[in-house]
């Protein structure tokens, strides 16, 4: 250091004690002032104001998700990267305090600490989260889900696994659960119902209990879930507009491949589809939704595609939570005779490839090798027609050694 640039020093940058025309040394504290390193050649590109300014940190806008102005998470607009000449800011910017080691860093700031509220202490921006896109890929079976163009969050959850029969053959599970959103906290109960009939058709199915007797249990072990959460208060906060006080509740839909059987299950108006790898086979829906269409239709009273545009079309009439009316799980069996694959999936994705033969049309030809990519492509397709809701879909393959000549669903 020259002892020109010791001139520009004001006060010892170790004990801040002001120094005088040529100190070489603090007369404090000792500190070597030809040991600091020289001031940076230029400013922050992004600069955070201290507060005391009165300025707001000067954050790039992120592009809107909606005609409602709701603003898009941190990942989905570029975040500039760090001048590396900015490590030594001026005297009058603000220094966020660095996060405690292991702390999560926030997205926007890369400086400031995420507090519990998933806010940045430093900057205030809201971080993104986890369940706002999920994927999961076993080797039998995948799922995707994301939380639309529309929705503030995720209220959709699904569970995968696979385990074994008595006799060693791979039994594999798919259980998809939509949030009620009109009911309190929907995306814990989306989650509680998937986790709790996961873990009871993977505790029943070695045991030797019979494919579809199992799902019927696992229906009933996810409703108890659903319902506890009514008598949990959670930490759903007093001041979140999109909460409400009433019981939690879900929708759910399964899928169990099983010593040659295809078994599904389910209350509400998820669904699951199958879709023949030979497409000049005809694809067929697997389940009947508790829903006002479906019983207009059933009655005769409307058409289905009448009962489908009206808008008390997606009114569900069964569902899992402690309100339910009654609880009517739902469950049919299947003895696929060829192979193809099981679509689980929410109204997100049905609203946008409805019938069976517009589902078969959407996924890859290639979905039974390749059943992440296909769900991966399945979420792209609703949120390309416009993502109104949260989107999630599993896709299963189910493989038949010998084929027969004939398809079982017509």
């Amino acid at each position: 250091m020259t002892m020109s640039q010791t001139h520009q020093l004001a006060a010892c940058p170790g004990c801040e004690e002001p120094l005088e025309t040529g100190d070489r040394f603090c007369g404090a504290c000792g500190y070597d002032l030809s040991a600091v390193p020289e001031p940076p050649l230029d400013h922050p590109t992004v600069e955070l104001a201290s507060p005391a300014a009165g300025r707001e940190p000067q954050l790039p806008s992120p592009p809107q998700r909606d005609e409602a102005g709701e603003a898009a998470d941190a990942e989905e607009y570029p975040i500039p990267a760090p001048d590396p000449r900015a490590a030594e800011p001026d005297p009058d910017t603000h220094v966020a305090r660095p996060p405690v080691p292991g702390a999560k860093v926030c997205v926007a700031c890369r400086a400031g600490r995420v507090d519990d509220d998933g806010y940045c202490e430093n900057c205030g921006h809201a971080q993104p989260r986890e369940r706002d896109h999920m994927e999961e890929e076993l080797e039998a079976v995948s799922a995707v889900s994301d939380r639309g163009l529309r929705h503030h969050r995720n209220e959709d959850s699904f569970a995968v696994s696979s385990t074994a029969l008595p006799d060693g053959s791979p039994a594999v599970v798919a259980i998809v659960c939509d949030g009620v959103s009109s009911a309190t906290r929907p995306d814990e109960a989306s989650a509680a119902a998937a986790t709790a009939a996961n873990e009871s058709l993977l505790a029943a199915l070695p045991q030797g209990t019979h494919p579809q007797q199992a799902m019927h249990d696992a229906i009933l072990a996810a409703a108890d879930a659903v319902n506890s959460l009514a008598t949990d208060p959670g930490q759903a906060p007093q001041h979140d507009p999109h909460r409400h006080q009433n019981a939690p509740a879900c929708t759910l839909v399964g899928a169990v491949s099983a010593g040659g059987l295809l078994v599904v299950g389910w209350v509400g108006d998820s669904r699951a589809y199958w879709v023949p790898d030979d497409r000049t086979i005809a694809p067929a829906r697997l389940t009947e939704d508790d829903s006002w269409a479906a019983q207009m239709v059933a009655a005769r009273l409307m058409s289905e595609a009448d009962a489908y545009a009206d808008e008390r079309a997606h009114a569900i009439t069964g569902w899992l939570g402690a309100d339910a009316y009654e609880l009517d799980p739902h469950t049919a069996s299947f003895k696929p005779d060829r192979s193809g694959v099981v679509v689980v999936c929410t109204d997100g994705l049905w609203n946008y490839a409805e019938a069976a033969e517009e589902m078969a049309r959407v996924i890859p030809a290639d979905a039974a090798e390749r059943p992440l990519h296909s769900a991966q492509v399945l979420v792209g397709h609703a949120l390309d027609g416009g993502g109104h809701d949260n989107v999630t879909v599993a896709v299963l393959p189910f493989a038949v050694e010998q084929q027969g000549a004939g398809s079982a669903y017509h």
